[in-house]
């Protein structure tokens, strides 16, 4: 089992930043990133890093949010930048193990960008 907790969240004006963090328990040989969810909406993907490779991005996030992993330390963070109103949203981390298949979930971090 691989906890996953996340900190950073909060409520920010538009235009703003926030950094997002996500601790796991262990090393995930797999691929990590973060999800956001709006009430009454799917859980859509915003960005996600392999443990070898190149990162991919919603359309909403590109040019805006860059997510970076730290391997030593079991992390996975997402810079957000230019924040709009339409970006708020819980957002969850998640750790995908390519080795045992199985998904991970963090519980949450709420994003809030006032207008």
């Amino acid at each position: 089992q691989v906890q996953l907790v996340e900190s950073g969240g909060g409520l920010v004006q538009a235009g703003g930043s926030l950094r997002l963090s996500c601790a796991a328990s262990r090393t995930i040989f797999g691929t990590m990133g973060w999800y956001r969810q709006i009430p009454g909406k799917q859980r859509d993907l915003v960005a996600e890093v392999p443990s070898v490779g190149v990162a991919s991005y919603a359309d909403s996030a590109k040019g805006r949010f860059t997510i970076s992993r730290d391997g030593a330390k079991n992390m996975v963070s997402l810079q957000m930048t230019a924040l709009k109103p339409e970006d708020t949203a819980l957002y969850y981390c998640y750790a995908r193990d390519h080795i045992r298949a199985v998904d991970y979930w963090g519980q949450g971090t709420q994003v809030t960008v006032s207008s």
